[in-house]
């Protein structure tokens, strides 16, 4: 299920956590794909740039994860769930990603109680 995302919101907390994120992908044998990209947001979407094997995997299964590790002293990474947009270049190359959901996701060394998940909307 798709749930929207505020993204006016979720631009703030980009520019909050800088623009290097992990970009998660999923391979033909289910392993996960993990790669450092640069994100920017460009209206509805994000952009970023992605290699040959990430575009191989968001041409067979275009869902995605973007990981934001928590800042240094931070209590919260931000996780960014979203489906790659075409064009897809299998040679890689510029990649348009449609968030479906975004929270802050609390890291398990954080001092204190707090919740374990913050929904980013409007709410």
């Amino acid at each position: 299920m798709s749930v929207a995302v505020d993204l006016e919101a979720l631009g703030q907390r980009i520019v909050e956590f800088g623009p290097a994120a992990f970009l998660v992908t999923v391979g033909d044998g289910g392993a996960p794909h993990v790669v450092s990209v640069q994100v920017t947001t460009d209206g509805a979407r994000l952009a970023t740039r992605v290699g040959r094997h990430t575009s191989a995997n968001l041409l067979a299964r275009p869902s995605l994860t973007l990981l934001w590790p928590a800042r240094p002293g931070g209590a919260y990474s931000l996780l960014v769930d979203g489906s790659a947009e075409g064009p897809i270049e299998p040679d890689g190359g510029s990649l348009w990603v449609c968030p479906t959901r975004a929270v802050l996701h609390r890291v398990a060394d954080a001092a204190g109680a707090g919740p374990t998940c913050l929904p980013i909307d409007p709410d």
